[in-house]
């Protein structure tokens, strides 16, 4: 069993979230980058579910396709991009729709939190300017009412002095309410699903947790579907009911938190959770950590895409390339391993 830091005490249990209707259904997606050296395979054959009041938690390292994968959802592929597979959101094909028509559900039904509020917050545009904006357009509302409104969100995201401050501008902010900011207007039309990108990687510990408190309780008051893409772990088993491992862009292993994090059914996930810090004192003195580098997304290894760095790997991985196959109720893996 992997033992389990006590700076990322799993929680909450999982709920029968099976019995919740589905927000997202995403099946067969691949997506491909043409570049002047060959063809990206960023993302191959990934298929979930995201259920309403659910947190999905995406993990693996940079490169491994998650990121990719919303980007694909939510339409936002660079030029060079291209997405096939299906992708419902309320059993409505969006993969493939036209901008016009995405935009409608953007924003005011699917939200999108990337990484870097700077980037994403215009900097010659008042806080007030860029969330009364999103409800004219989309919501219809007057500029009064969509101020007002405004205020509240940035009230419910703990912006302190939300009527004077929604007056400013994002440098005039710190990095992490300009976060509570990009959060406040991902939710100004409630959307029925929430993607967080990374959303605490340029803050410092304490404000970390304040952004995830702070997000489990936006989940609980409005019922909201959460992706949490990330590559720390400690942050997947503070948030999450469902987590999906992906490698190289595949998915594999998913399962529920607690499964993953008390019996990783993958090499990769185990290696994952291994190379985390621990809090518990041991007498160790390095840091586990994974060999070698993630593979060449042009030029993949025969076989199994983990092989070249898996301690276990055996013939069999040279030569076939493991399929998705279940494990237990609400578990897989991509491992012709049996068991760790």
């Amino acid at each position: 069993m992997t033992e389990v830091p006590e700076a990322a005490a799993v929680g909450p249990p999982p709920a029968a979230a099976a019995e919740r209707p589905t927000v997202l259904a995403v099946d067969g997606l691949n997506t491909r980058f043409d570049t002047p050296e060959g063809e990206v395979c960023a993302v191959n054959d990934v298929s979930f579910r995201v259920r309403e009041g659910e947190t999905v938690g995406i993990v693996g390292e940079s490169g491994s396709g998650k990121s990719q994968v919303f980007m694909s959802v939510m339409g936002l592929l660079a030029a060079n991009g291209r997405a096939t597979g299906s992708v419902k959101f309320r059993d409505q094909e969006i993969l493939g729709m036209p901008p016009q028509k995405l935009n409608r559900i953007r924003g005011a039904h699917m939200s999108m939190i990337f990484q870097d509020p700077m980037t994403s917050l215009n900097p010659y545009l008042t806080v007030s300017r860029q969330m009364t904006e999103v409800l004219v357009q989309h919501k219809g509302m007057g500029e009064s009412d969509a101020e007002k409104r405004s205020v509240e969100m940035l009230d419910l995201v703990r912006i302190p002095e939300a009527k004077r401050r929604i007056r400013m501008y994002p440098h005039e902010f710190s990095g992490g309410m300009r976060q509570r900011v990009m959060i406040a207007i991902a939710l100004l039309c409630q959307p029925d699903m929430l993607i967080a990108d990374e959303p605490t990687t340029a803050l410092d510990v304490t404000v970390q947790a304040q952004i995830l408190e702070l997000m489990h309780d936006l989940k609980t008051e409005l019922n909201t579907a959460i992706v949490l893409i990330t590559h720390d772990l400690g942050v997947i088993a503070g948030l999450s009911d469902r987590v999906l491992v992906m490698y190289a862009g595949n998915i594999v292993e998913r399962g529920a938190v607690r499964e993953i994090f008390y019996g990783p059914q993958h090499p990769y996930t185990e290696g994952l959770l291994k190379s985390m810090p621990r809090l518990t004192g041991t007498e160790q003195t390095e840091l586990p950590s994974i060999p070698g580098q993630p593979p060449n997304l042009q030029h993949l290894p025969s076989g199994c895409n983990f092989r070249p760095r898996c301690a276990y790997a055996f013939d069999r991985c040279r030569v076939e390339e493991p399929a998705q196959r279940d494990i237990g109720p609400g578990r897989a893996k991509a491992c012709h391993l049996d068991a760790l």
